[in-house]
């Protein structure tokens, strides 16, 4: 368990890298993440490249005893490139062309941007591939962030034309998968079909769903390029991408088969406050700890995306940040604890960011662990604490949880291409059902679809609309309790409504049952639901079930329909559930599981890592923690104020 920070030397005189550096090792730091925005002086023209300052910068890093992490710097063309080859340049929605001027302002299906980064990622890995100091290398810096993964370019029009022929073969089979014979789409050529943007009415949800998944595949082949030029020139360097926290424009599953270490930026308040998963009394609740489950969520997703399980953080928020529409001031001792709550599910690093707050720029507003005047900010102080309690806590390796939720990005896309509820937000929706389980004291695996589900005791699917046999299949030979969510087995991989109606192939765990109609609810409808002594509603969406003899209704709304359907060891949540339903469902789940599973107090999570139970606590009471009386305690006590950690010994 290492600490490091993101460190940008091109930004300060060179007169401070050696008393930065020595200050980063005196801290306890041991890693710095350098030069992944430096294109424009790694290349300052055309194929002419200046090394002198980076060398000099990588060395002073090295004298002071700290490893390099190496950023391939693409994220930031060159204003050079742009003005020369315009058609690297991403266009939007609109059909305007993206501008040079902040950054991810490329577009990932131009070739010239293509051969462009090549050639500086190959420059950088044979000068670089065997310093001893660089340790690891991260390929680019956030794919996709600002809205950048879809480009609706001409050379993204071309390269779409090429993936469906690839896909479909024959014009005739696009047609006959998209439906084109409804309101007169029918192709004759691949060269024929567009994009689906600006339409008079809504795309079809076939195409829409296509032209996503080929914009994922974009990025993928992007990231590939870098990957296979840093294997030749960097072997046995491991190379990772710093994906961000609640984005689904890609596949991060498919992408991390091309890594070694999966990495996330984790901003606890920034990610309450800027991406609308958390409700605003949870906002409001938790505006300078961060909502107690949304860190969490993405550290247990990112340690499954590569199938070594290893993951790290590459940037923690270490004060406020500057993008969310409204930016706390962290409370004292939650950056203390949101590095302890890495720790605890499983991450090998935390590096900070960043080293010092920039007095310009963009970012001039975005704290680091230093102050713009070069004194250690609070942040720093509790990074510094956090790096003396390394020095006495063990590293143990985590282990498997018992529980996995399954998460989907094709599903995602699926049904944003055809919402029919405005606020039916998939991420948000995966929030509510990972805290459901968290709030029990629940260690949860956040895993794709496609994975091996041997070993679960109970596996949760929040919404999956596209269901194979295979999946099914597995899930059955698990011999884990089920429950699954609204909308799950609605579509085929193609956008159209399951065979035979929802919820299609899950009916060989609810024999005969039916999704005769679905309903988006407004903002402001709640439909009671009675769950046995528990009080419930259903917001956002519901499934009206038609339920066959054999499966038991668990809850019921009061117009009679099934709210909770049970089948031996299946259930099916019709609806968007609140979290009390949510809660005795899957306690129910758990019971039936064997797992001991007990409401924790408000804000309180636990996490085990080896033979260590982490606690941190987000709530605004003091409260006392479920460990025995004897418990051997490496960190903390018995009780937990407002932002504190404990850790003690299981076995």
């Amino acid at each position: 368990m290492k600490l490091g920070v993101c460190y940008y030397p091109e930004q300060w005189d060179e007169s401070l890298w050696a008393s930065d550096a020595r200050r980063m090792a005196e801290l306890g730091l041991s890693t710095v993440r350098i030069a992944e925005f430096a294109w424009a002086l790694i290349e300052p023209a055309p194929g002419r490249f200046e090394w002198d300052w980076l060398d000099r910068a990588i060395n002073t890093l090295a004298e002071a005893g700290l490893e390099v992490v190496l950023g391939t710097p693409t994220a930031a063309p060159p204003h050079w490139l742009v003005e020369q080859h315009p058609d690297v340049l991403a266009v939007d929605a609109h059909g305007r062309t993206k501008p040079f001027g902040s950054r991810r302002h490329y577009c990932f299906s131009s070739e010239t941007f293509h051969t462009a980064s090549a050639r500086v990622v190959t420059a950088m890995a044979e000068r670089y591939g065997s310093h001893p100091a660089v340790i690891a290398w991260q390929t680019d810096n956030e794919y996709g962030c600002h809205d950048t993964t879809v480009s609706y370019s001409q050379g993204a029009l071309k390269r779409f034309r090429a993936w469906l022929a690839e896909r479909y073969g024959s014009i005739e089979a696009l047609n006959q998968a998209w439906g084109n014979v409804f309101w007169s789409m029918t192709y004759a050529r691949f060269e024929d079909v567009g994009l689906p943007v600006a339409m008079p009415a809504p795309p079809n949800p076939s195409q829409l769903l296509a032209f996503q998944r080929f914009a994922s595949d974009e990025v993928l082949r992007y990231n590939r390029m870098q990957v296979e030029i840093l294997r030749r020139h960097a072997p046995g360097r491991p190379v990772l991408h710093n994906f961000m926290g609640f984005f689904g424009s890609f596949e991060h599953h498919k992408m991390g088969r091309d890594l070694d270490i999966a990495s996330w930026d984790s901003y606890p308040l920034g990610h309450l406050d800027g991406m609308n998963v958390a409700s605003e009394a949870e906002k409001l609740a938790h505006r300078r700890t961060g909502h107690p489950d949304i860190a969490a969520f993405n550290h247990d997703l990112y340690r499954g995306v590569v199938a070594s399980g290893r993951w790290w953080v590459m940037e923690q928020q270490a004060g406020p940040v500057n993008w969310a529409p409204w930016n706390a001031l962290p409370l004292p001792g939650m950056v203390r604890a949101w590095t302890w709550e890495a720790f605890a599910h499983g991450a090998e690093l935390v590096s900070y960011f960043r080293w010092r707050q920039v007095p310009y720029a963009q970012e001039q507003l975005h704290s680091g662990l230093n102050t713009p005047d070069n004194l250690l900010a609070t942040g720093g102080e509790e990074a510094a604490q956090v790096a003396r309690e390394l020095a006495t806590v063990p590293v143990e390796t985590s282990r498997p949880a018992r529980v996995a939720l399954v998460v989907d990005y094709a599903g995602k896309w699926a049904l944003d291409a055809l919402p029919n509820s405005a606020d039916f937000d998939v991420h948000t929706l995966q929030l509510r059902w990972y805290s459901a389980l968290r709030r029990l004291g629940l260690d949860v695996d956040v895993l794709p679809a496609s994975a091996d589900f041997s070993g679960y005791q109970l596996v949760a699917v929040p919404t999956l609309p596209v269901v194979s046999p295979d999946f099914v299949d597995r899930l059955q030979r698990s011999g884990a309790q089920l429950v699954f969510g609204p909308r799950s087995g609605s579509r085929t991989a193609e956008m159209h409504i399951a065979e035979g109606l929802p919820p299609g192939p899950l009916r060989a765990l609810f024999p005969g049952l039916r999704v005769t109609a679905v309903e988006g609810l407004r903002p402001g409808i709640a439909l009671p639901v009675s769950l046995g002594d528990t009080s419930a509603q259903v917001t956002r969406w519901r499934d009206v079930l038609d339920l066959p003899a054999g499966l038991t209704a668990e809850g019921s709304y009061s117009d009679g329909h099934a709210a909770v359907v049970q089948h031996g060891l299946a259930r099916y949540i019709s609806g968007w559930l609140c979290d009390a339903g949510l809660g005795a469902v899957m306690a129910r789940a758990a019971s039936a599981a064997g797992l001991p599973a007990q409401p924790l107090p408000e804000g309180l999570r636990l996490r085990r890592r080896g033979r260590l139970q982490f606690a941190v606590h987000y709530g605004e009471q003091a409260v006392q923690l479920p460990a025995p009386a004897d418990a051997r305690f490496v960190l903390g006590g018995p009780v937990l104020e407002a932002g504190g950690v404990a850790a003690w010994w299981l076995d």
